[in-house]
């Protein structure tokens, strides 16, 4: 801290930083993997409070995030699948047509295990889809796994949904 802002505006500066991060402007979720760090700033006697400082805050952040080239994130599930080994070709298939990252795949006693990496929004209806696949003979669990980066079409287009959906409630 440059020393210019008095000391007992410093937290309305955090709770503007932590207001701004849990809704984002990319998408409208909360903004993770972020820090701020105030360096310097100038106060006014008669025109510095709280909720200027807040504002401030908010403002500054919106700034910098913008040129900051965010990134939508997407929670990925560790997903493994055991099927009888006649259905391996089309529980291969069905794990990729979901963006499945295949990580490896093992046979034993006429059964087929295949471990991949699948984005979570991808696996609604899975379960229907398996048994449908494997004559209900397929199972499978899922656990997540980490958080990656949404391909930047996907991105483009949840970015588009959302702006659409503030223009809808700007009308209201």
């Amino acid at each position: 801290v440059g020393g210019r802002i008095p000391k007992e505006f410093i937290p309305a500066v955090d709770k503007g930083f932590k207001e701004a991060i849990q809704k984002g402007t990319l998408i409208g979720f909360p903004i993770v993997n972020i820090e701020m760090d105030l360096d310097d700033g100038a106060y006014h006697d008669v025109d510095s409070s709280e909720m200027a400082f807040r504002i401030c805050a908010i403002q500054a952040f919106r700034q910098g995030y913008e040129k900051a080239n965010p990134t939508a994130l997407e929670p990925l599930m560790k997903l493994e699948v055991s099927a009888p080994e006649e259905f391996h070709g089309s529980v291969m298939g069905q794990v990729n047509q979901r963006r499945g990252m295949i990580s490896g795949t093992s046979t034993e006693e006429g059964f087929v295990t295949i471990e991949a990496e699948v984005p979570l929004s991808e696996m609604f209806g899975y379960s229907t889809d398996l048994r449908s696949a494997t004559q209900g003979k397929g199972e499978f669990t899922m656990e997540f796994s980490r958080y990656a980066a949404v391909p930047r079409s996907i991105q483009e287009e949840l970015v588009k949904k959302y702006q659409e959906q503030l223009a809808a409630e700007s009308k209201k």
